[in-house]
């Protein structure tokens, strides 16, 4: 059976990630596993003996294991397998063991509403499959899905990256009975709108004329595609505010090399902006069976 790896938080968070983890991964019919992690720097007598070490290592898990064991069994859980980790890095464990044990998507709590932190950033650059990133404080509550791709790209990479996309989000949407959006952002420098040098609406026509045929496959009502002319920043997080939308599925090209840590100034842009749950798919999942 595929499995949900959910990373359950620390000290209190307004999101119950494990809760909605469990229930998210219950609807895909997925088998959901959650992993407490654990770490402390050591001072004073334990950091000098490591037996004193490992005893106050010891009464820490045991502690982190009791805080989400009384949280599985308040939520009617305790069946639910718990993995506890001592690990200093966490992104780096998450990776790796998502990686090796074949898990179909990662659920992580977001740290703060305002913005994604450091751990976030690592987590969303090297994820090797789909992650699911809980907002804090969703603004958006309404039953919607909304999932950006771009219809415009030549690449092959990143043609397959929208296919990754839709098709997680399809999944997604059936799961959950939402009703699904797509978005298409034709790029207009802000400055060449704000200036009526181009007819918008001509764009947006020409686009709807040249991608029909896509967009036909999809099976969308008319409604539920926008084709919109701007930057892809703000046009998402306007549509998304717009539409309520509970989830935003976006993929992310994730680079080697010299640019291995840095996803694009688009994505990143975007990914920052947004106050919705972000079903983040990476290039890494392109290997991976989606169903």
């Amino acid at each position: 059976m595929s499995k949900v790896f959910i990373v359950a938080p620390h000290g209190n968070t307004h999101t119950d990630t494990i809760s909605e983890g469990i229930k998210l991964a219950n609807q895909l019919q997925k088998q959901p596993e959650v992993f407490a992690y654990c770490y402390e720097y050591f001072s004073g007598p334990e950091y000098y003996n490591p037996r004193l070490a490992a005893v106050a290592q010891q009464a820490l898990m045991k502690r982190r294991e009791e805080e989400v064991r009384e949280q599985l069994k308040n939520i009617d859980a305790s069946g639910v397998p718990l993995h506890l980790v001592w690990s200093k890095v966490l992104y780096e464990h998450v990776c790796h063991y998502s990686a090796q044990h074949d898990f179909d998507m990662i659920i992580k709590w977001i740290d703060n509403k305002n913005h994604y932190l450091p751990i976030d950033w690592h987590l969303i650059r090297h994820t090797p499959v789909p992650l699911m990133l809980l907002c804090d404080n969703p603004l958006n509550k309404a039953n919607t899905i909304l999932m950006a791709v771009d219809l415009d790209t030549t690449n092959p990479q990143k043609q397959s990256l929208n296919d990754l996309v839709i098709a997680q989000a399809k999944m997604l949407a059936n799961a959950t009975d939402a009703q699904l959006h797509l978005a298409h952002v034709i790029r207009v420098p802000p400055i060449l709108r704000d200036m009526d040098v181009l007819n918008i609406h001509e764009i947006t026509a020409s686009a709807h004329q040249k991608h029909a045929v896509k967009l036909k496959a999809l099976g969308l009502a008319p409604e539920n595609i926008h084709l919109i002319a701007g930057d892809p920043e703000l046009c998402l997080f306007e549509l998304s505010c717009r539409l309520k939308s509970r989830y935003l599925v976006i993929g992310v090209r994730q680079r080697q090399g010299l640019l291995g840590h840095v996803l694009g100034n688009t994505a990143e842009a975007i990914l920052s902006r947004m106050r919705s749950n972000v079903l983040v798919v990476p290039t890494n999942s392109m290997t991976k069976t989606l169903y």
